[in-house]
């Protein structure tokens, strides 16, 4: 038996949820990556606690659904496996830049890059691969991609502010982890990168949102 995997393109639809209204109030725009089980339009309940008059939110949509649980009645998804990693990184990618590509936005407004857990790695290879110029690269309770290198960042802004939050109860990160990922934080971003540390578990932190604008 002569077992052969093939390939094929074709195109697909796929949704995004947004929080708030683009109007001449608004002062920050949020481009933000949920993590491993998430729809996007229950994410956004992190950010419900932000001015909406002067937060605009774009949650895109992880494009693999599958069901939570034994009981399939609650939906999740995922960005990425380990399984056709590359190809579905470029997917993911040019989703991305189809949801920007309609969500047009002055660029003088203050530009928030945000990835959650697994939507870390997402978020972090998009502003890499397409050298996206935001105003703060945020990035929670998640770890950066192993191919990602210091070259890949060196078109931000000196002004551009990059951030890692960690909780300090994080059930998947050891001190081996833990030291691992902040080490790489500092080759790739430098030593005047930020690092803070919040106390709980392995979550998205909406106390932490809040510090980023003010």
């Amino acid at each position: 038996m002569n077992k052969i995997e093939k390939e094929v393109s074709y195109t697909i639809s796929n949704t995004y949820t947004t929080l708030n209204s683009l109007t001449n109030k608004t002062k920050n725009v949020w481009l933000v990556c949920h993590g491993v089980g998430y729809l996007s339009r229950y994410f956004l309940k992190y950010f419900k606690e932000l001015d909406a008059s002067e937060n605009y939110i774009i949650a895109p949509q992880a494009q693999s659904k599958y069901y939570l649980g034994s009981k399939y009645t609650h939906v999740g998804a995922s960005w990425l496996t380990k399984e056709n990693t590359s190809q579905e990184i470029i997917s993911v990618m040019r989703y991305l830049d189809a949801v920007l590509e309609v969500e047009k936005f002055p660029k003088s407004l203050n530009f928030i890059a945000l990835g959650y857990s697994q939507g870390v790695s997402v978020i972090s290879r998009y502003v890499a691969s397409r050298k996206l110029n935001c105003n703060q690269l945020v990035l929670m309770s998640g770890g950066i991609p192993k191919e990602l290198e210091p070259q890949n960042f060196e078109f931000l802004r000196t002004e551009t502010k990059v951030s890692m939050f960690y909780g300090t109860e994080d059930e998947y990160l050891n001190e081996e982890r833990l030291k691992y990922e902040k080490q790489r934080f500092k080759e790739l971003f430098g030593d005047s990168a930020n690092i803070i540390a919040f106390d709980g578990k392995h979550e998205l932190k909406k106390e932490c949102l809040a510090t980023l604008i003010d």
